[in-house]
């Protein structure tokens, strides 16, 4: 290319905008990992609050540094009256990625320490978004039912916290582990379209709650975290495993595309999918219903076969969400759960070793013309 035509890189395919140590796909093992332990294994051998802090803290609690954790996680988990109401005038039929992120950009407002960005506040304003929002998401999830909130419970873990505030009971055991399990795999990997967002956001000096309010505007679009919505809605679609092959079929015919499955960064495969596929399994088993997960193993069968390309997270954790039983549009705002935490790592990153993100545009617009008087443009 000319000195005049730089190289451009759609999309920033292949280029390093900066240096991280939250997470890596590890090429040898094609595992992603978080601060170095492959996600697989954080899944089975460690809970959701636990990764929260190795992605903060860069190590695994001790059991004091646990207990100290959740402490300061369940004391901050209540919404503010005044956040309540602005929640209960939002459009019944506002999509729930909306509201959280309208909420979310509300908490900045009312934030004591919204000004200050040290990388102090920045943590203590990061445990009060993991707190509020799963509380805010299930609150805004009722009203448009029009149910009323429910008022999250100390005593309870975080994972069983959400369902108690979104259904009103806690499952059995095994469905809480499928979804702690989901919101350990959704929690970080690497400078993904929102992350690099809140990196984005971050490096002007914007406080965190900014930075949250526009990754999560980031993650509703169905190219990043809506695809797990349009995963369930294309099986709903389908309708079952005798239809499947027809299905996608008539996608290839149209040469249509298929949500759940390719990734940019996985050639071989997500690493994440084995395990989210086999606790999405287990949620059929409990449930009773093989429907979804045999018109998923249809299709990823033929794409895998004719195609070559492998599912992605979304793929298993839209039925496994479904079959938990949250609605369709929930399952972007529980990703939002998960992700803060990962987002939050990212932003105490940039603010710690900062430059503004600024890059550059090659223009190929129409060449610099003087302004034609209005009297003269015809």
């Amino acid at each position: 290319m000319s000195e005049t035509t730089p190289t451009i890189y759609k999309g920033l395919v292949g280029v390093y905008a900066d240096v991280s140590a939250v997470s890596k796909v590890m090429p040898e093992t094609n595992s992603l990992t978080y601060r170095g332990y492959a996600v697989q294994d954080l899944c089975e051998q460690a809970s959701f609050e636990e990764v929260a802090y190795l992605l903060w803290h860069g190590e695994l609690p001790s059991q004091a540094q646990l207990k100290a954790f959740q402490q300061e996680e369940r004391a901050n988990r209540a919404l503010s009256p005044a956040l309540l109401r602005v929640l209960r005038e939002f459009p019944k039929d506002a999509h729930p990625m909306d509201a959280i992120r309208t909420a979310v950009s509300f908490m900045g407002l009312e934030d004591p320490e919204t000004a200050d960005t040290s990388d102090a506040a920045q943590r203590r304003k990061a445990m009060r978004l993991l707190a509020k929002i799963p509380t805010a998401v299930a609150a805004a999830n009722r009203l448009s039912k029009g149910q009323e909130p429910l008022a999250p419970d100390s005593a309870l873990p975080y994972c069983e916290n959400f369902f108690h505030m979104v259904f009103g009971k806690v499952p059995q055991p095994e469905v809480i582990k499928a979804f702690d399990v989901s919101m350990i795999l959704y929690a970080e990997h690497t400078f993904n379209a929102s992350t690099f967002t809140a990196r984005t956001v971050t490096s002007t000096g914007a406080d965190i709650h900014g930075a949250i309010t526009a990754a999560i505007a980031a993650l509703k679009g169905p190219l990043h975290g809506g695809a797990n919505e349009a995963v369930m809605h294309m099986l709903k679609e389908i309708g079952g495993p005798d239809k499947a092959e027809e299905w996608i079929r008539g996608k290839f015919d149209h040469k249509a595309l298929v949500m759940g499955f390719g990734h940019r960064v996985y050639k071989s495969g997500d690493s994440r999918v084995p395990t989210m596929t086999k606790y999405a399994e287990k949620m059929a088993e409990v449930v009773g219903d093989r429907r979804w997960m045999e018109t998923s193993r249809v299709l990823a069968e033929i794409m895998l076969r004719e195609k070559k390309i492998h599912p992605n997270l979304d793929f298993p954790a839209g039925p496994a969400y479904y079959l938990m039983g949250f609605d369709i549009p929930l399952f972007t705002p529980i990703f939002v759960c998960s992700r803060i935490t990962g987002w939050a790592a990212h932003v105490f990153e940039q603010g710690a070793d900062n430059r503004l993100i600024r890059p550059l545009s090659h223009y190929t617009g129409v060449a610099q013309r003087p302004v034609v008087p209005l009297a003269q443009r015809g």
